[in-house]
């Protein structure tokens, strides 16, 4: 069985997969401290808890954004599982895409995984959203070429700001509106609009940019912890894939074995 990991800047999600099928998935927020050794206390529990052993995990692949945490998960390939990670990016798991941007090596693993498992699933035109600490959009053609993107800040660290940089602002939850109305009658809800709306009509706005950039029909294709949410009060997506990202990490792991 494969263990993938994805090392995101707010999570570290594992998964264990059995072909293309995830048996089991385990999310930790990242911490670059965090040793070889605790990752082994806490996954080899969450391991027995499945049902599953430490020798049932035949490969070990990961994707790290957090390069410090890239020498702790090697060690703890290495010294609890007994295997040599597989990087992504590197070596046999060099991405199997052109990269048709100024700075292809400033692409970040996540992005790529997306890309990647986008193309093979769903084919043709893409336009990829991934809603994580960022919100990221990618331009993927119909051959799987990397075609460009846009970073703009996720709609967490939206509120960070508006909250950390206000005196009497107060924290509230991301959700969804209760009514699409866009004028408030109170603060909390004048914050929920300002926040959940604007991210809205800018993921509307810069995906009608974007295919008329491409000039060609372009599936959406959403990912992200917060998808789902927008999912609720947006028509823009086509597919809503909360697993896009670490399925890729399956894939890329089956292209390294051939």
């Amino acid at each position: 069985m494969l263990l993938a990991a994805d090392v995101g800047n707010t999570n570290v999600v594992f998964a264990l997969f059995d072909g293309r099928e995830i048996k089991a998935r385990w999310r930790i927020a990242t911490d670059p401290r965090r040793t070889g050794d605790e990752y082994a206390v806490w996954l080899l529990q969450l391991l027995k808890i499945e049902g599953y052993e430490r020798q049932d995990v035949t490969r070990i692949i990961f994707a790290s954004v957090v390069p410090r945490a890239n020498h702790n998960l090697t060690v703890l390939a290495e010294k609890y599982f007994g295997l040599t990670p597989i990087i992504a990016g590197q070596g046999e798991a060099a991405w199997p895409f052109a990269i048709d941007v100024d700075q292809p090596s400033s692409l970040g693993a996540d992005r790529a995984l997306n890309i990647l498992a986008a193309h093979e699933k769903y084919g043709g035109d893409l336009i990829v959203v991934d809603f994580g600490t960022a919100t990221k959009f990618e331009a993927i053609d119909f051959n799987g070429t990397y075609k460009g993107g846009i970073i703009a800040p996720g709609i967490n660290l939206s509120l960070d700001a508006l909250v950390g940089k206000t005196a009497k602002l107060p924290r509230i939850a991301i959700r969804a509106p209760e009514t699409t109305s866009v004028i408030g009658r109170n603060t909390e809800d004048q914050m929920l609009i300002g926040i959940f709306w604007a991210h809205v009509a800018m993921m509307e706005g810069l995906i009608a940019r974007m295919r008329v950039e491409i000039g060609r029909p372009a599936k959406v294709v959403a990912t992200g912890g917060l998808a789902i949410l927008f999912d609720q009060k947006t028509e823009i997506f086509d597919h809503v894939d909360a697993d896009l990202t670490i399925h890729g990490l399956a894939i890329l792991a089956e292209r390294a074995a051939k």
